[in-house]
């Protein structure tokens, strides 16, 4: 008889999202009798709101972009001591995986899960996913974790529409479609039903005599790496990192003089979104002919392991 393969799936979803993206791609491997699945939500011992009021959500980003964890209410009583497979899904906060995630990946119990254990990362966001993966490469690197796999689904709006109809989803708690035009925001669902592909992937391999490796997803169109948000995604990380570390000399998130601060920086950050990150795109899009090389290495690097 044929032992089973044990698969982990780790999780934290605001608006379900998330959550339905994970629902998919583990749809084929829950229907695999040679599977198990379980799966481990990383939730905050004090939730995060949503919808998010406006400073507070400003106000979270420098924990976010700096790595700083929360703490976790974790049910691991149903874990397993070892896997096969880690799905990790998350969302990405300010160009970083969300607080929650981090603090996991911070975590003795996540040393003890991924080391030595090949892991798929599942995104599902606006569109600028390139240096939360860097982060969470770091990390899984730290832990011992093979990472062979990540497919990233972005809103269906385009770029442009989300830097309007990502906030307002945030904000108000629904995806639209808005007044003026404003479409709806988030990853479609035929995207989202697509993901399927993902997990009859990962059966199929882990039903044959193949190892899970770099290969497993490769060919089955992930990630896009779209090379002009390349240089907007630097920027504004460096921009949130600076920032931060103001915002963090202040105190915690509930100091007053951060606060304060938060409607400052929001006012910077829609500044920085209307005039720095559109030059940007002009500046990689001129030099685009003397760049083809650099940006070839950039789009292989970041769609590593699955490809585009």
């Amino acid at each position: 008889m044929t032992q089973k393969k044990h698969i982990l799936v780790l999780h934290y979803s605001q608006t379900g999202q998330l959550d339905r993206v994970l629902e998919s791609v583990v749809a084929p491997l829950r229907e695999d009798p040679a599977v198990e699945v379980d799966f481990l939500e990383l939730q905050p011992a004090k939730p995060y709101p949503y919808p998010w009021p406006a400073i507070r959500f400003i106000n979270t980003f420098p924990e976010a972009v700096h790595d700083v964890g929360c703490e976790l209410a974790l049910d691991t009583s149903g874990l397993k001591d070892s896997y096969d497979l880690v799905i990790l899904g998350y969302q990405v906060w300010f160009l970083s995986p969300s607080i929650p995630v981090t603090a996991f990946l911070r975590s003795p119990l996540a040393e003890k899960l991924l080391k030595d254990t090949p892991v798929v990362t599942v995104i599902a966001c606006r569109n600028m996913w390139l240096q939360a993966q860097e982060k969470v490469r770091a990390h899984l690197a730290r832990l011992g974790a093979r990472l062979v796999g990540n497919a990233a689904l972005v809103d269906e709006c385009g770029t442009v529409a989300s830097f309007l109809s990502t906030p307002l989803w945030m904000l108000t708690g629904k995806r639209g479609p808005f007044p003026l035009g404003i479409p709806r925001a988030g990853v479609s669902d035929k995207d989202i039903a697509e993901a399927r592909r993902f997990g009859a992937a990962l059966s199929q391999r882990l039903n044959s005599d193949q190892p899970l490796d770099e290969t497993v997803w490769q060919g089955l169109n992930a990630v896009t790496v779209r090379d002009k948000l390349i240089p907007s995604e630097k920027v504004a990380s460096r921009s949130f990192y600076l920032w931060g570390k103001l915002f963090l000399a202040c105190g915690g998130p509930d100091a007053p003089v951060r606060k304060l601060l938060a409607i400052v920086y929001l006012i910077f950050l829609v500044a920085m979104i209307l005039t720095v990150v559109p030059l940007s795109a002009l500046l990689k899009k001129l030099c685009a002919p003397l760049l083809r090389r650099r940006i070839a290495r950039q789009r292989t690097h970041f769609a590593w392991p699955s490809g585009e």
